[in-house]
C-alpha cells in the first residue's frame, strides 16, 4: 500500500483538509500504516499535480486558510486500479523479533525484560484497539470492511500475547 492510496481511500469517503486528514488516519488506518504530517501535505500536493485531486481554498477569518482536498475521477479510477491489483507482500520489518533472534547473548533476565516491555507494548495496543468506539452503521459496507480491519488488529494483538506468553514458558523451561 502506498500513502497516495490510503490518502485517495480515505478522501472518497468524505473531503477534507491535510489536517482533518492527518486526524484520521491517526484514528483508522494510522494503526496499520501510519505517515506525519509532512509525509500527509507531500502526497496531497503531488495528487493535485497529477489530477488525482482538486485542492478548494476556504478563506477563515483569524485562522489560518483551509484547504480542502478531494479526489477527482482519475483519482478514483486509481485508487479502484489499485484495489483491484495484486497484493504484493512486502519484506517485514519487525525490531522486536530481530532482537529476539538474537537475544541468546543476553543474561536470562534481560530475555525475560525484553518480553515482558514487549508484552506491555501489546497490552497498550490492544487497549486502544479495544476503546475505539464506531457507532453501528447497518447495512453500510464500507462501515463493515472498516469493523473488520479493527476486528483483525485486535485479532493479531490477541495472539501475539499468547505467543508471548508461550515464548516466556519456554525460555523459563531453559532458564528456570
Amino acid at each position: 500500500m502506498s500513502l497516495r492510496h490510503a490518502i485517495l481511500g480515505i478522501l472518497s469517503i468524505e473531503p477534507m483538509s491535510g489536517y482533518d486528514l492527518k486526524k484520521v488516519i491517526d484514528e483508522s488506518v494510522g494503526h496499520f500504516w501510519s505517515a506525519d504530517q509532512s509525509q500527509i501535505y507531500r502526497t496531497l500536493n503531488a495528487l493535485v499535480e497529477d489530477n488525482l485531486a482538486t485542492r478548494r481554498t476556504v478563506v477563515q477569518e483569524e485562522r489560518p486558510n483551509q484547504h480542502i482536498h478531494r479526489p477527482t475521477d482519475l483519482g478514483l479510477a486509481e485508487l479502484e486500479q489499485w484495489l483491484r491489483s495484486p497484493i504484493q507482500m512486502g519484506p517485514s520489518r519487525e525490531p522486536f523479533l530481530a532482537r529476539l533472534f538474537f537475544a541468546d547473548r543476553l543474561p536470562a533476565a534481560d530475555i525475560a525484560e525484553l518480553l515482558e516491555a514487549h508484552h506491555q507494548e501489546v497490552l497498550q495496543r490492544l487497549a486502544v484497539l479495544e476503546a475505539i468506539n464506531v457507532p453501528d452503521q447497518p447495512g453500510d459496507l464500507g462501515h463493515v470492511l472498516r469493523m473488520a480491519t479493527l476486528a483483525n488488529g485486535i485479532t493479531h494483538a490477541k495472539a501475539e500475547l499468547a505467543w508471548i506468553e508461550n515464548t516466556k514458558r519456554d525460555v523459563e523451561r531453559i532458564y528456570p
